[in-house]
């Protein structure tokens, strides 16, 4: 166990939003890497601890965790080192995110092979890192409709014949690795591939689609409970084929996650989502490219020329290619329209912790759970991540010895 996970670590004087209410001028202990107390008073602050950091109110939440990004800083995971894969954990880190999942695109199987290896040679490295804590994989298709290609190369798309289209997918063999897949259940063999991947584990996810109603329910019922970058790759609503739009609007059974960059989703439509779905089934994510970061221009993503001009990406053939936003644009998004605290919160982390079944040791601020936080200014810049216990990135906050 890294030595700095051990120690005591005081975070005093913040805003803090827990699950149900924000508790103001409150401090919170840390010990051994875990979230021992809130509500701290005075008196207890006695006690002697190895550090305490003055956070003079700041706002601190829960870290983002982001199930959906495909690179940052330069760096595309299907090409990535296990060097490249720290420089974005790192990246990610100063924008408060505490853990994500690297996501792929549909590519060859060597090249699925090579990304795979690097992801898990770097989360074996993870003890000594001071970045974001990488959580597993998440392959955005091979299994998706021709005709909702997005930015995807239709020419790696595969249906489902039979077991070998899975093992020919490599895996991270780390303990504790999540495995996600993106997939649209009416292509050939779509419900019975929901199944089999539910049986090995794996979380499953609708999107690239164009799914009647009743396909949707089958996949329902086989275990596909979220919807990847919800309105986006997918059939649109209509009055009388509601699709996949339609059906994730009305079914409270079923989650979704959004890019809330202004760009894929227009703001009036995040907060008529937000009306439908409410706080409480909607995950944020950033859908991010390698290219974020690094301000306007053209990159070679994905084997093709991507433009970004005023936030805003573009491939040779018009259509959106990713993002350049991180969870923490997401995260100003929903609070620029009013969204509470609370509940922008339970979209950036919580939630996203749900979906990936790992709520009950992060995701939210609760006594026993793993210390994973951002302080965040009253105008939304990180001035502190912490991550397991350990302050990893701090703004010029007083951090002084315990007493």
């Amino acid at each position: 166990m890294n030595n700095e996970t051990t120690k005591t670590t005081l975070l005093a004087n913040a805003r803090i939003i827990l699950p149900d209410r924000i508790a103001d001028n409150t401090s919170l202990l840390i010990e051994g890497g875990r979230i021992a107390r809130v509500f701290i008073s005075a008196a207890d602050e006695s006690a002697k601890v190895d550090s305490r950091i003055d956070l003079d109110g700041l706002t601190l939440f829960p870290g983002f965790i982001d199930l959906h990004i495909h690179g940052a800083a330069g760096v595309d995971v299907m090409d990535a080192r296990a060097e490249d894969l720290s420089l974005v954990a790192e990246f990610l880190v100063r924008s408060g995110v505490t853990a994500w999942l690297p996501t792929l695109v549909p590519a060859p199987s060597e090249q699925y092979r090579r990304a795979v290896d690097a992801i898990g040679e770097s989360m074996k490295n993870e003890p000594s890192s001071n970045g974001a804590r990488i959580l597993g994989v998440h392959y955005e298709g091979p299994f998706v409709n021709n005709e909702q290609c997005g930015a995807l190369h239709r020419e790696h798309f595969r249906t489902f014949k039979n077991m070998a289209e899975i093992d020919t997918l490599p895996t991270i063999k780390a303990d504790g690795a999540l495995h996600m897949m993106t997939l649209a259940p009416e292509i050939e063999g779509g419900i019975k591939l929901i199944g089999e991947l539910q049986k090995r584990g794996w979380i499953v996810s609708i999107g690239h689609t164009r799914a009647t109603v009743d396909v949707l329910d089958r996949a329902l019922q086989a275990g596909a409970r979220h919807l990847t970058h919800f309105m986006n790759a997918m059939t649109p609503l209509h009055h009388r084929a509601p699709g996949p739009v339609g059906w994730g609007l009305i079914h409270d059974d079923v989650t979704c996650d959004l890019i809330a960059d202004g760009v894929h989703l227009d703001p009036l439509i995040l907060k008529l989502v937000l009306g439908t779905k409410t706080s409480k089934r909607i995950s944020l994510i950033s859908d991010a490219i390698a290219a974020t970061g690094l301000g306007d221009g053209e990159y070679q993503v994905w084997g093709e020329q991507i433009v970004v001009s005023e936030g805003r990406t573009r491939n040779l053939r018009g259509s959106i290619a990713g993002s350049v936003i991180t969870m923490l644009d997401a995260v100003r998004m929903m609070l620029s329209l009013d969204v509470p605290e609370i509940e922008v919160a339970r979209m950036a982390s919580t939630n996203p912790a749900r979906v990936l079944q790992i709520e009950k040791y992060c995701g939210s601020i609760e006594v026993g759970k793993q210390a994973d936080l951002v302080a965040l200014d009253h105008a939304g810049n990180v001035r502190l991540t912490v991550m397991a216990g350990r302050p990893i990135s701090s703004d010029s906050l007083p951090i002084t010895d315990g007493k």
